[in-house]
């Protein structure tokens, strides 16, 4: 990537300032939060992608930190150094350096050390009403910058959370399949395994032992475990712990008594993720795709989820953001692992689509995850600041 030329440099500047106007006019707090982090942290919350892309190094006293890869953790630390509960109200904005690694060095819309500009709502009381206020902020300032003419992509991790929570199959393997959601090929290979009642035994192991291990009883599997090694002159070898090799039993011999998962649940969930339409038409898809697949007494969490969309489209209206050409995608927010919800990006027209100029979403686990004592409701968003520039070079976008 070439350097940064001291033109550049001033649009970008000037770029910030207009941006961050729009944002404290409409009460945003500008904050600064720090550039290095602890690693640890980053990478337990970020997922597989951002993870493998994250600058990391050790200062001299051997602790572990990196360059943050984006500003959203940064500001939940910020938040929760201000309030340890994460429980009060507050609204910030911030622009900013981030480093991600790119191969091959980058380009002029993938940098190393990129920019954003953004917003984080934490602890509003109105999730659809938050969600709302935060993407037409967003079209707003890149409005006021000059990008006219806008492409708003959807997608809600709720709806899929809601899904599995109303099919019918066990606790730890919905947990499962959220695990493995952020990760597509992962993702198939569970569902396929959970179809199989092959894949399910518990290959490898006694019988006797599978039989023994009782899922209701955790506190006893250690001490079978550890008695089945002793018996087989098996060596405790490696980083794990027996409590942890016994747990992984457990689930092992939970698994191998369980019913596999009918092929037909397997295949509407895959059906689910492929789904795409209009903004204002994946309720309907959604609603055709599960009828008769979803009992009454499981449909209401899912029909809340619905619900809550449908009032979030209403929201955007009202909000200002224009809805024409709007599209959902059911596995859109794959990426990042913190999100939990609504998820969004806003394309232009003079990018390819695997170059937003903006994006965000509900992360409501991730300031729990940071250090709060319990999930706190939050939103956020950031624009790429190179890739709004390179958008509206070259007159009026």
């Amino acid at each position: 990537m070439p350097p940064e030329t001291s033109q550049n440099f001033e649009a970008l500047s000037a770029q910030a300032q207009r941006l961050m106007g729009v944002f404290t006019r409409a009460g945003y707090e500008l904050v600064a939060p720090a550039i290095i982090q602890p690693a640890g942290l980053f990478l337990d919350v970020v997922g597989e992608d951002l993870r493998a892309r994250t600058y990391v190094f050790s200062d001299p006293e051997g602790a572990e930190l990196c360059l943050r890869p984006d500003l959203t953790v940064p500001t939940c630390r910020l938040h929760l150094g201000r309030h340890a509960a994460g429980n009060v109200p507050a609204r910030y904005c911030y622009s900013g350096p981030a480093f991600r690694y790119q191969p091959g060095g980058g380009d002029s819309t993938h940098p190393r050390e990129f920019r954003q500009a953004g917003i984080e709502s934490f602890a509003a009381a109105d999730r659809e009403q938050a969600d709302a206020e935060v993407v037409g902020l967003i079209a707003e300032a890149l409005r006021d910058a000059g990008l006219a003419r806008q492409t708003l992509r959807i997608g809600d991790l709720g709806l899929f959370t809601a899904l599995v929570d109303a099919l019918p199959m066990p606790r730890r393997w919905r947990r499962r399949l959220h695990h493995k959601f952020w990760r597509p090929e992962a993702f198939r290979a569970e569902l396929a395994r959970l179809t199989s009642a092959s894949a399910l035994s518990a290959h490898g192991l006694p019988q006797t032992l599978v039989d023994a291990l009782d899922p209701e009883a955790p506190a006893a599997a250690a001490a079978l475990v550890e008695a089945h090694m002793t018996a087989a002159n098996i060596e405790l070898i490696g980083t794990r712990s027996l409590t942890e090799i016994a747990d992984r039993l457990l689930i092992a011999a939970a698994d191998a008594r369980e019913t596999p998962l009918p092929v037909e649940t397997a295949r509407l969930l895959e059906d689910y993720v492929r789904i795409r339409s209009d903004a204002a038409g994946a309720p309907a898809a959604i609603r055709a795709l599960t009828k008769g697949a979803v009992t009454a007494g499981k449909a209401a969490g899912l029909d809340a989820a619905l619900d809550a969309y449908d009032r979030r489209l209403t929201l955007l209206e009202r909000a200002g953001v224009d809805l024409a050409g709007a599209t959902f995608s059911a596995e859109f927010g794959r990426n990042l692992e913190y999100y939990t919800g609504f998820v969004f990006e806003i394309l232009s027209a003079k990018l390819d689509a695997k170059s937003p100029v903006a994006g965000g979403g509900r992360y409501d686990s991730l300031l729990a995850d940071v250090g709060a004592p319990a999930p706190i409701p939050a939103v956020g968003s950031s624009i790429h600041t190179e890739r709004l520039l390179s958008a509206l070079e070259g007159g009026p976008a």
